[in-house]
């Protein structure tokens, strides 16, 4: 086959598979040895997928052998280019069980750059609603800002003491009439690993809600299918599934949901014309005037060949895999104490494996009780080449719950800083609110994921029982950095 040819994104059935165990060891061998010859312990997968070592020399493979050139344009090289991106577009749909007659797919930097889109360009108005999970990544809470300016009404729906959302009827309750409305959840939480119940999308779209899927922690270790679940609007990042490439992202819209939306301005790429004498301009129609600009182009020809790997591997076993590994994160956790029966770790969310993914949140605590600030622990794995996130993890909703803040006590922390003018540090909002958490411990599995590396992050943590004053790494805390 020519090396500038679009292979099918439908993988071939998978061979009977070695045990679970033995499948993912030899993956580890083939496609990440780079993680054992490093000596590293990789446990940040809902920040970003690893890639496959066989995808990137495959990509680099075609790339150095190939001729491709910008796709507004029809000449042999830009032509390449296009059918890339449409074999990409069959991929992603491929992966989402998703009928082409039904759905369309817009490229985006991430998935932060495609809920923009929805968000500029959704009809709110002073009888619209957006309501949010109070679960949801800053870049799905920035929706309302958007939903504000246009005079519609927002609400949050809370959460429990499992960070599952509760009482979502009522939030979801309308008064006659009114509209367009819209609701906007993760499918599983970027900071607890809750899966949220997909049931929802039918539940509110039969109570008159568009709904906007977030589906980036979710795709990587679980199928969804829009046949199933048929949400208005699903986003996703490349990335976060198979590694390679970084700087795409996807909307992926119902076309009756695409022709409602109302784009607030026009750029290259998206027009059928624009006259500057005239003052006018024609959209494209469909998921074409919603591109904005030249697509990535040499990245998009890597999706289609990743996505065939992720299926051939298959999300049933990589998500078997990740409660595997998941369970051994939890049960080890709650095995850490201290000498006088302390537990070390809290845990923020579910404690067991009912309806959740492989991302745990946690925080330790002293002999005393008191909590140990979630920078030094990240900074002392980091010294042991084991790689976690700590933070809030741009989810301020889940957080604050997490940590059962106040409202009237954060929102005088944080006035206290725009009063003083001082940059804002999580060392002094954590003075402020008495010393109290103000960030976690994200540690999150993944296809590359071994046992042995959970053992060896749970012996990492286990040296905390021992006083934390010698673990400390030096340094101020760190900004709390997003995904």
């Amino acid at each position: 086959m020519p090396a500038d040819t679009p292979v099918s994104s439908n993988p071939p059935a998978p061979a009977r598979a070695p045990a679970l165990e033995e499948q993912f060891r030899e993956l580890r061998q083939a496609e990440f040895s780079r993680l054992d010859a490093g000596g590293e312990v990789y446990l940040d997968h809902t920040g970003s997928a690893l890639y496959l070592a066989s995808h990137l020399a495959w990509h680099t493979q075609l790339l150095a052998g190939g001729v491709f050139g910008n796709p507004h344009a029809e000449n042999p090289a830009s032509s390449r280019s296009t059918a890339w991106g449409d074999a990409a577009r069959d991929a992603v749909l491929a992966l989402l069980e998703a009928s082409p007659s039904e759905y369309e797919v817009i490229f985006t930097a991430n998935a932060s750059a495609a809920t923009k889109l929805v968000a500029e360009s959704f009809a709110f108005g002073r009888r619209s609603r957006l309501v949010l999970a109070a679960d949801n990544h800053n870049s799905v809470l920035g929706l309302r800002e958007f939903a504000r300016r246009k005079g519609a009404v927002v609400r949050y729906i809370p959460l429990d003491e499992e960070l599952r959302l509760r009482d979502v009827a009522r939030h979801l309750s309308l008064e006659p009439g009114g509209g367009p409305h819209l609701l906007a959840f993760p499918a599983q939480s970027n900071f607890s690993g809750v899966r949220h119940p997909l049931a929802l999308v039918r539940l509110a779209q039969g109570l008159g809600f568009s709904v906007l899927l977030d589906a980036a922690a979710y795709l990587p270790t679980a199928q969804l299918s829009l046949r199933a679940v048929p949400a208005d609007f699903v986003t996703l990042s490349l990335y976060k599934i198979t590694g390679y490439p970084t700087g795409v992202g996807a909307l992926v819209a119902r076309r009756s949901a695409l022709e409602q939306l109302q784009r607030p301005w026009f750029a290259g790429g998206t027009v059928e014309f624009s006259s500057v004498q005239n003052d006018t301009h024609l959209l494209r129609a469909g998921a074409a005037g919603f591109e904005d600009g030249t697509p990535n182009f040499l990245a998009l020809s890597a999706i289609p060949e990743g996505l065939r790997r992720f299926q051939a591997i298959g999300v049933q076993r990589i998500g078997a895999h990740v409660q595997d590994l998941t369970g051994l994160v939890l049960g080890g956790l709650a095995t850490l104490r201290h000498r006088n029966g302390r537990r070390l770790v809290v845990v923020h969310g579910p404690a067991t494996l009912v309806a959740r993914g492989g991302t745990v949140s946690f925080t330790l605590v002293d002999r005393h009780g008191r909590w140990i600030p979630h920078w030094d622990v990240e900074r002392s794995l980091a010294t042991q080449r084991i790689a976690v996130r700590s933070g809030c993890f741009c989810n301020p909703g889940a957080a604050e719950r997490a940590f059962a803040f106040e409202a009237g006590r954060v929102r005088g922390c944080l006035a206290g800083t725009q009063r003083d003018r001082e940059p804002f540090s999580l060392e002094r909002f954590a003075r402020c609110m008495d010393g109290g958490p103000v960030g976690a411990i994200r540690a999150s599995v993944g296809m590359a994921t071994s046992q042995d590396d959970v053992e060896r992050f749970l012996g990492a943590l286990e040296r905390w029982t021992d006083g934390p004053s010698a673990m400390i790494a030096e340094g101020a805390a760190p900004d709390d950095q997003c995904a």
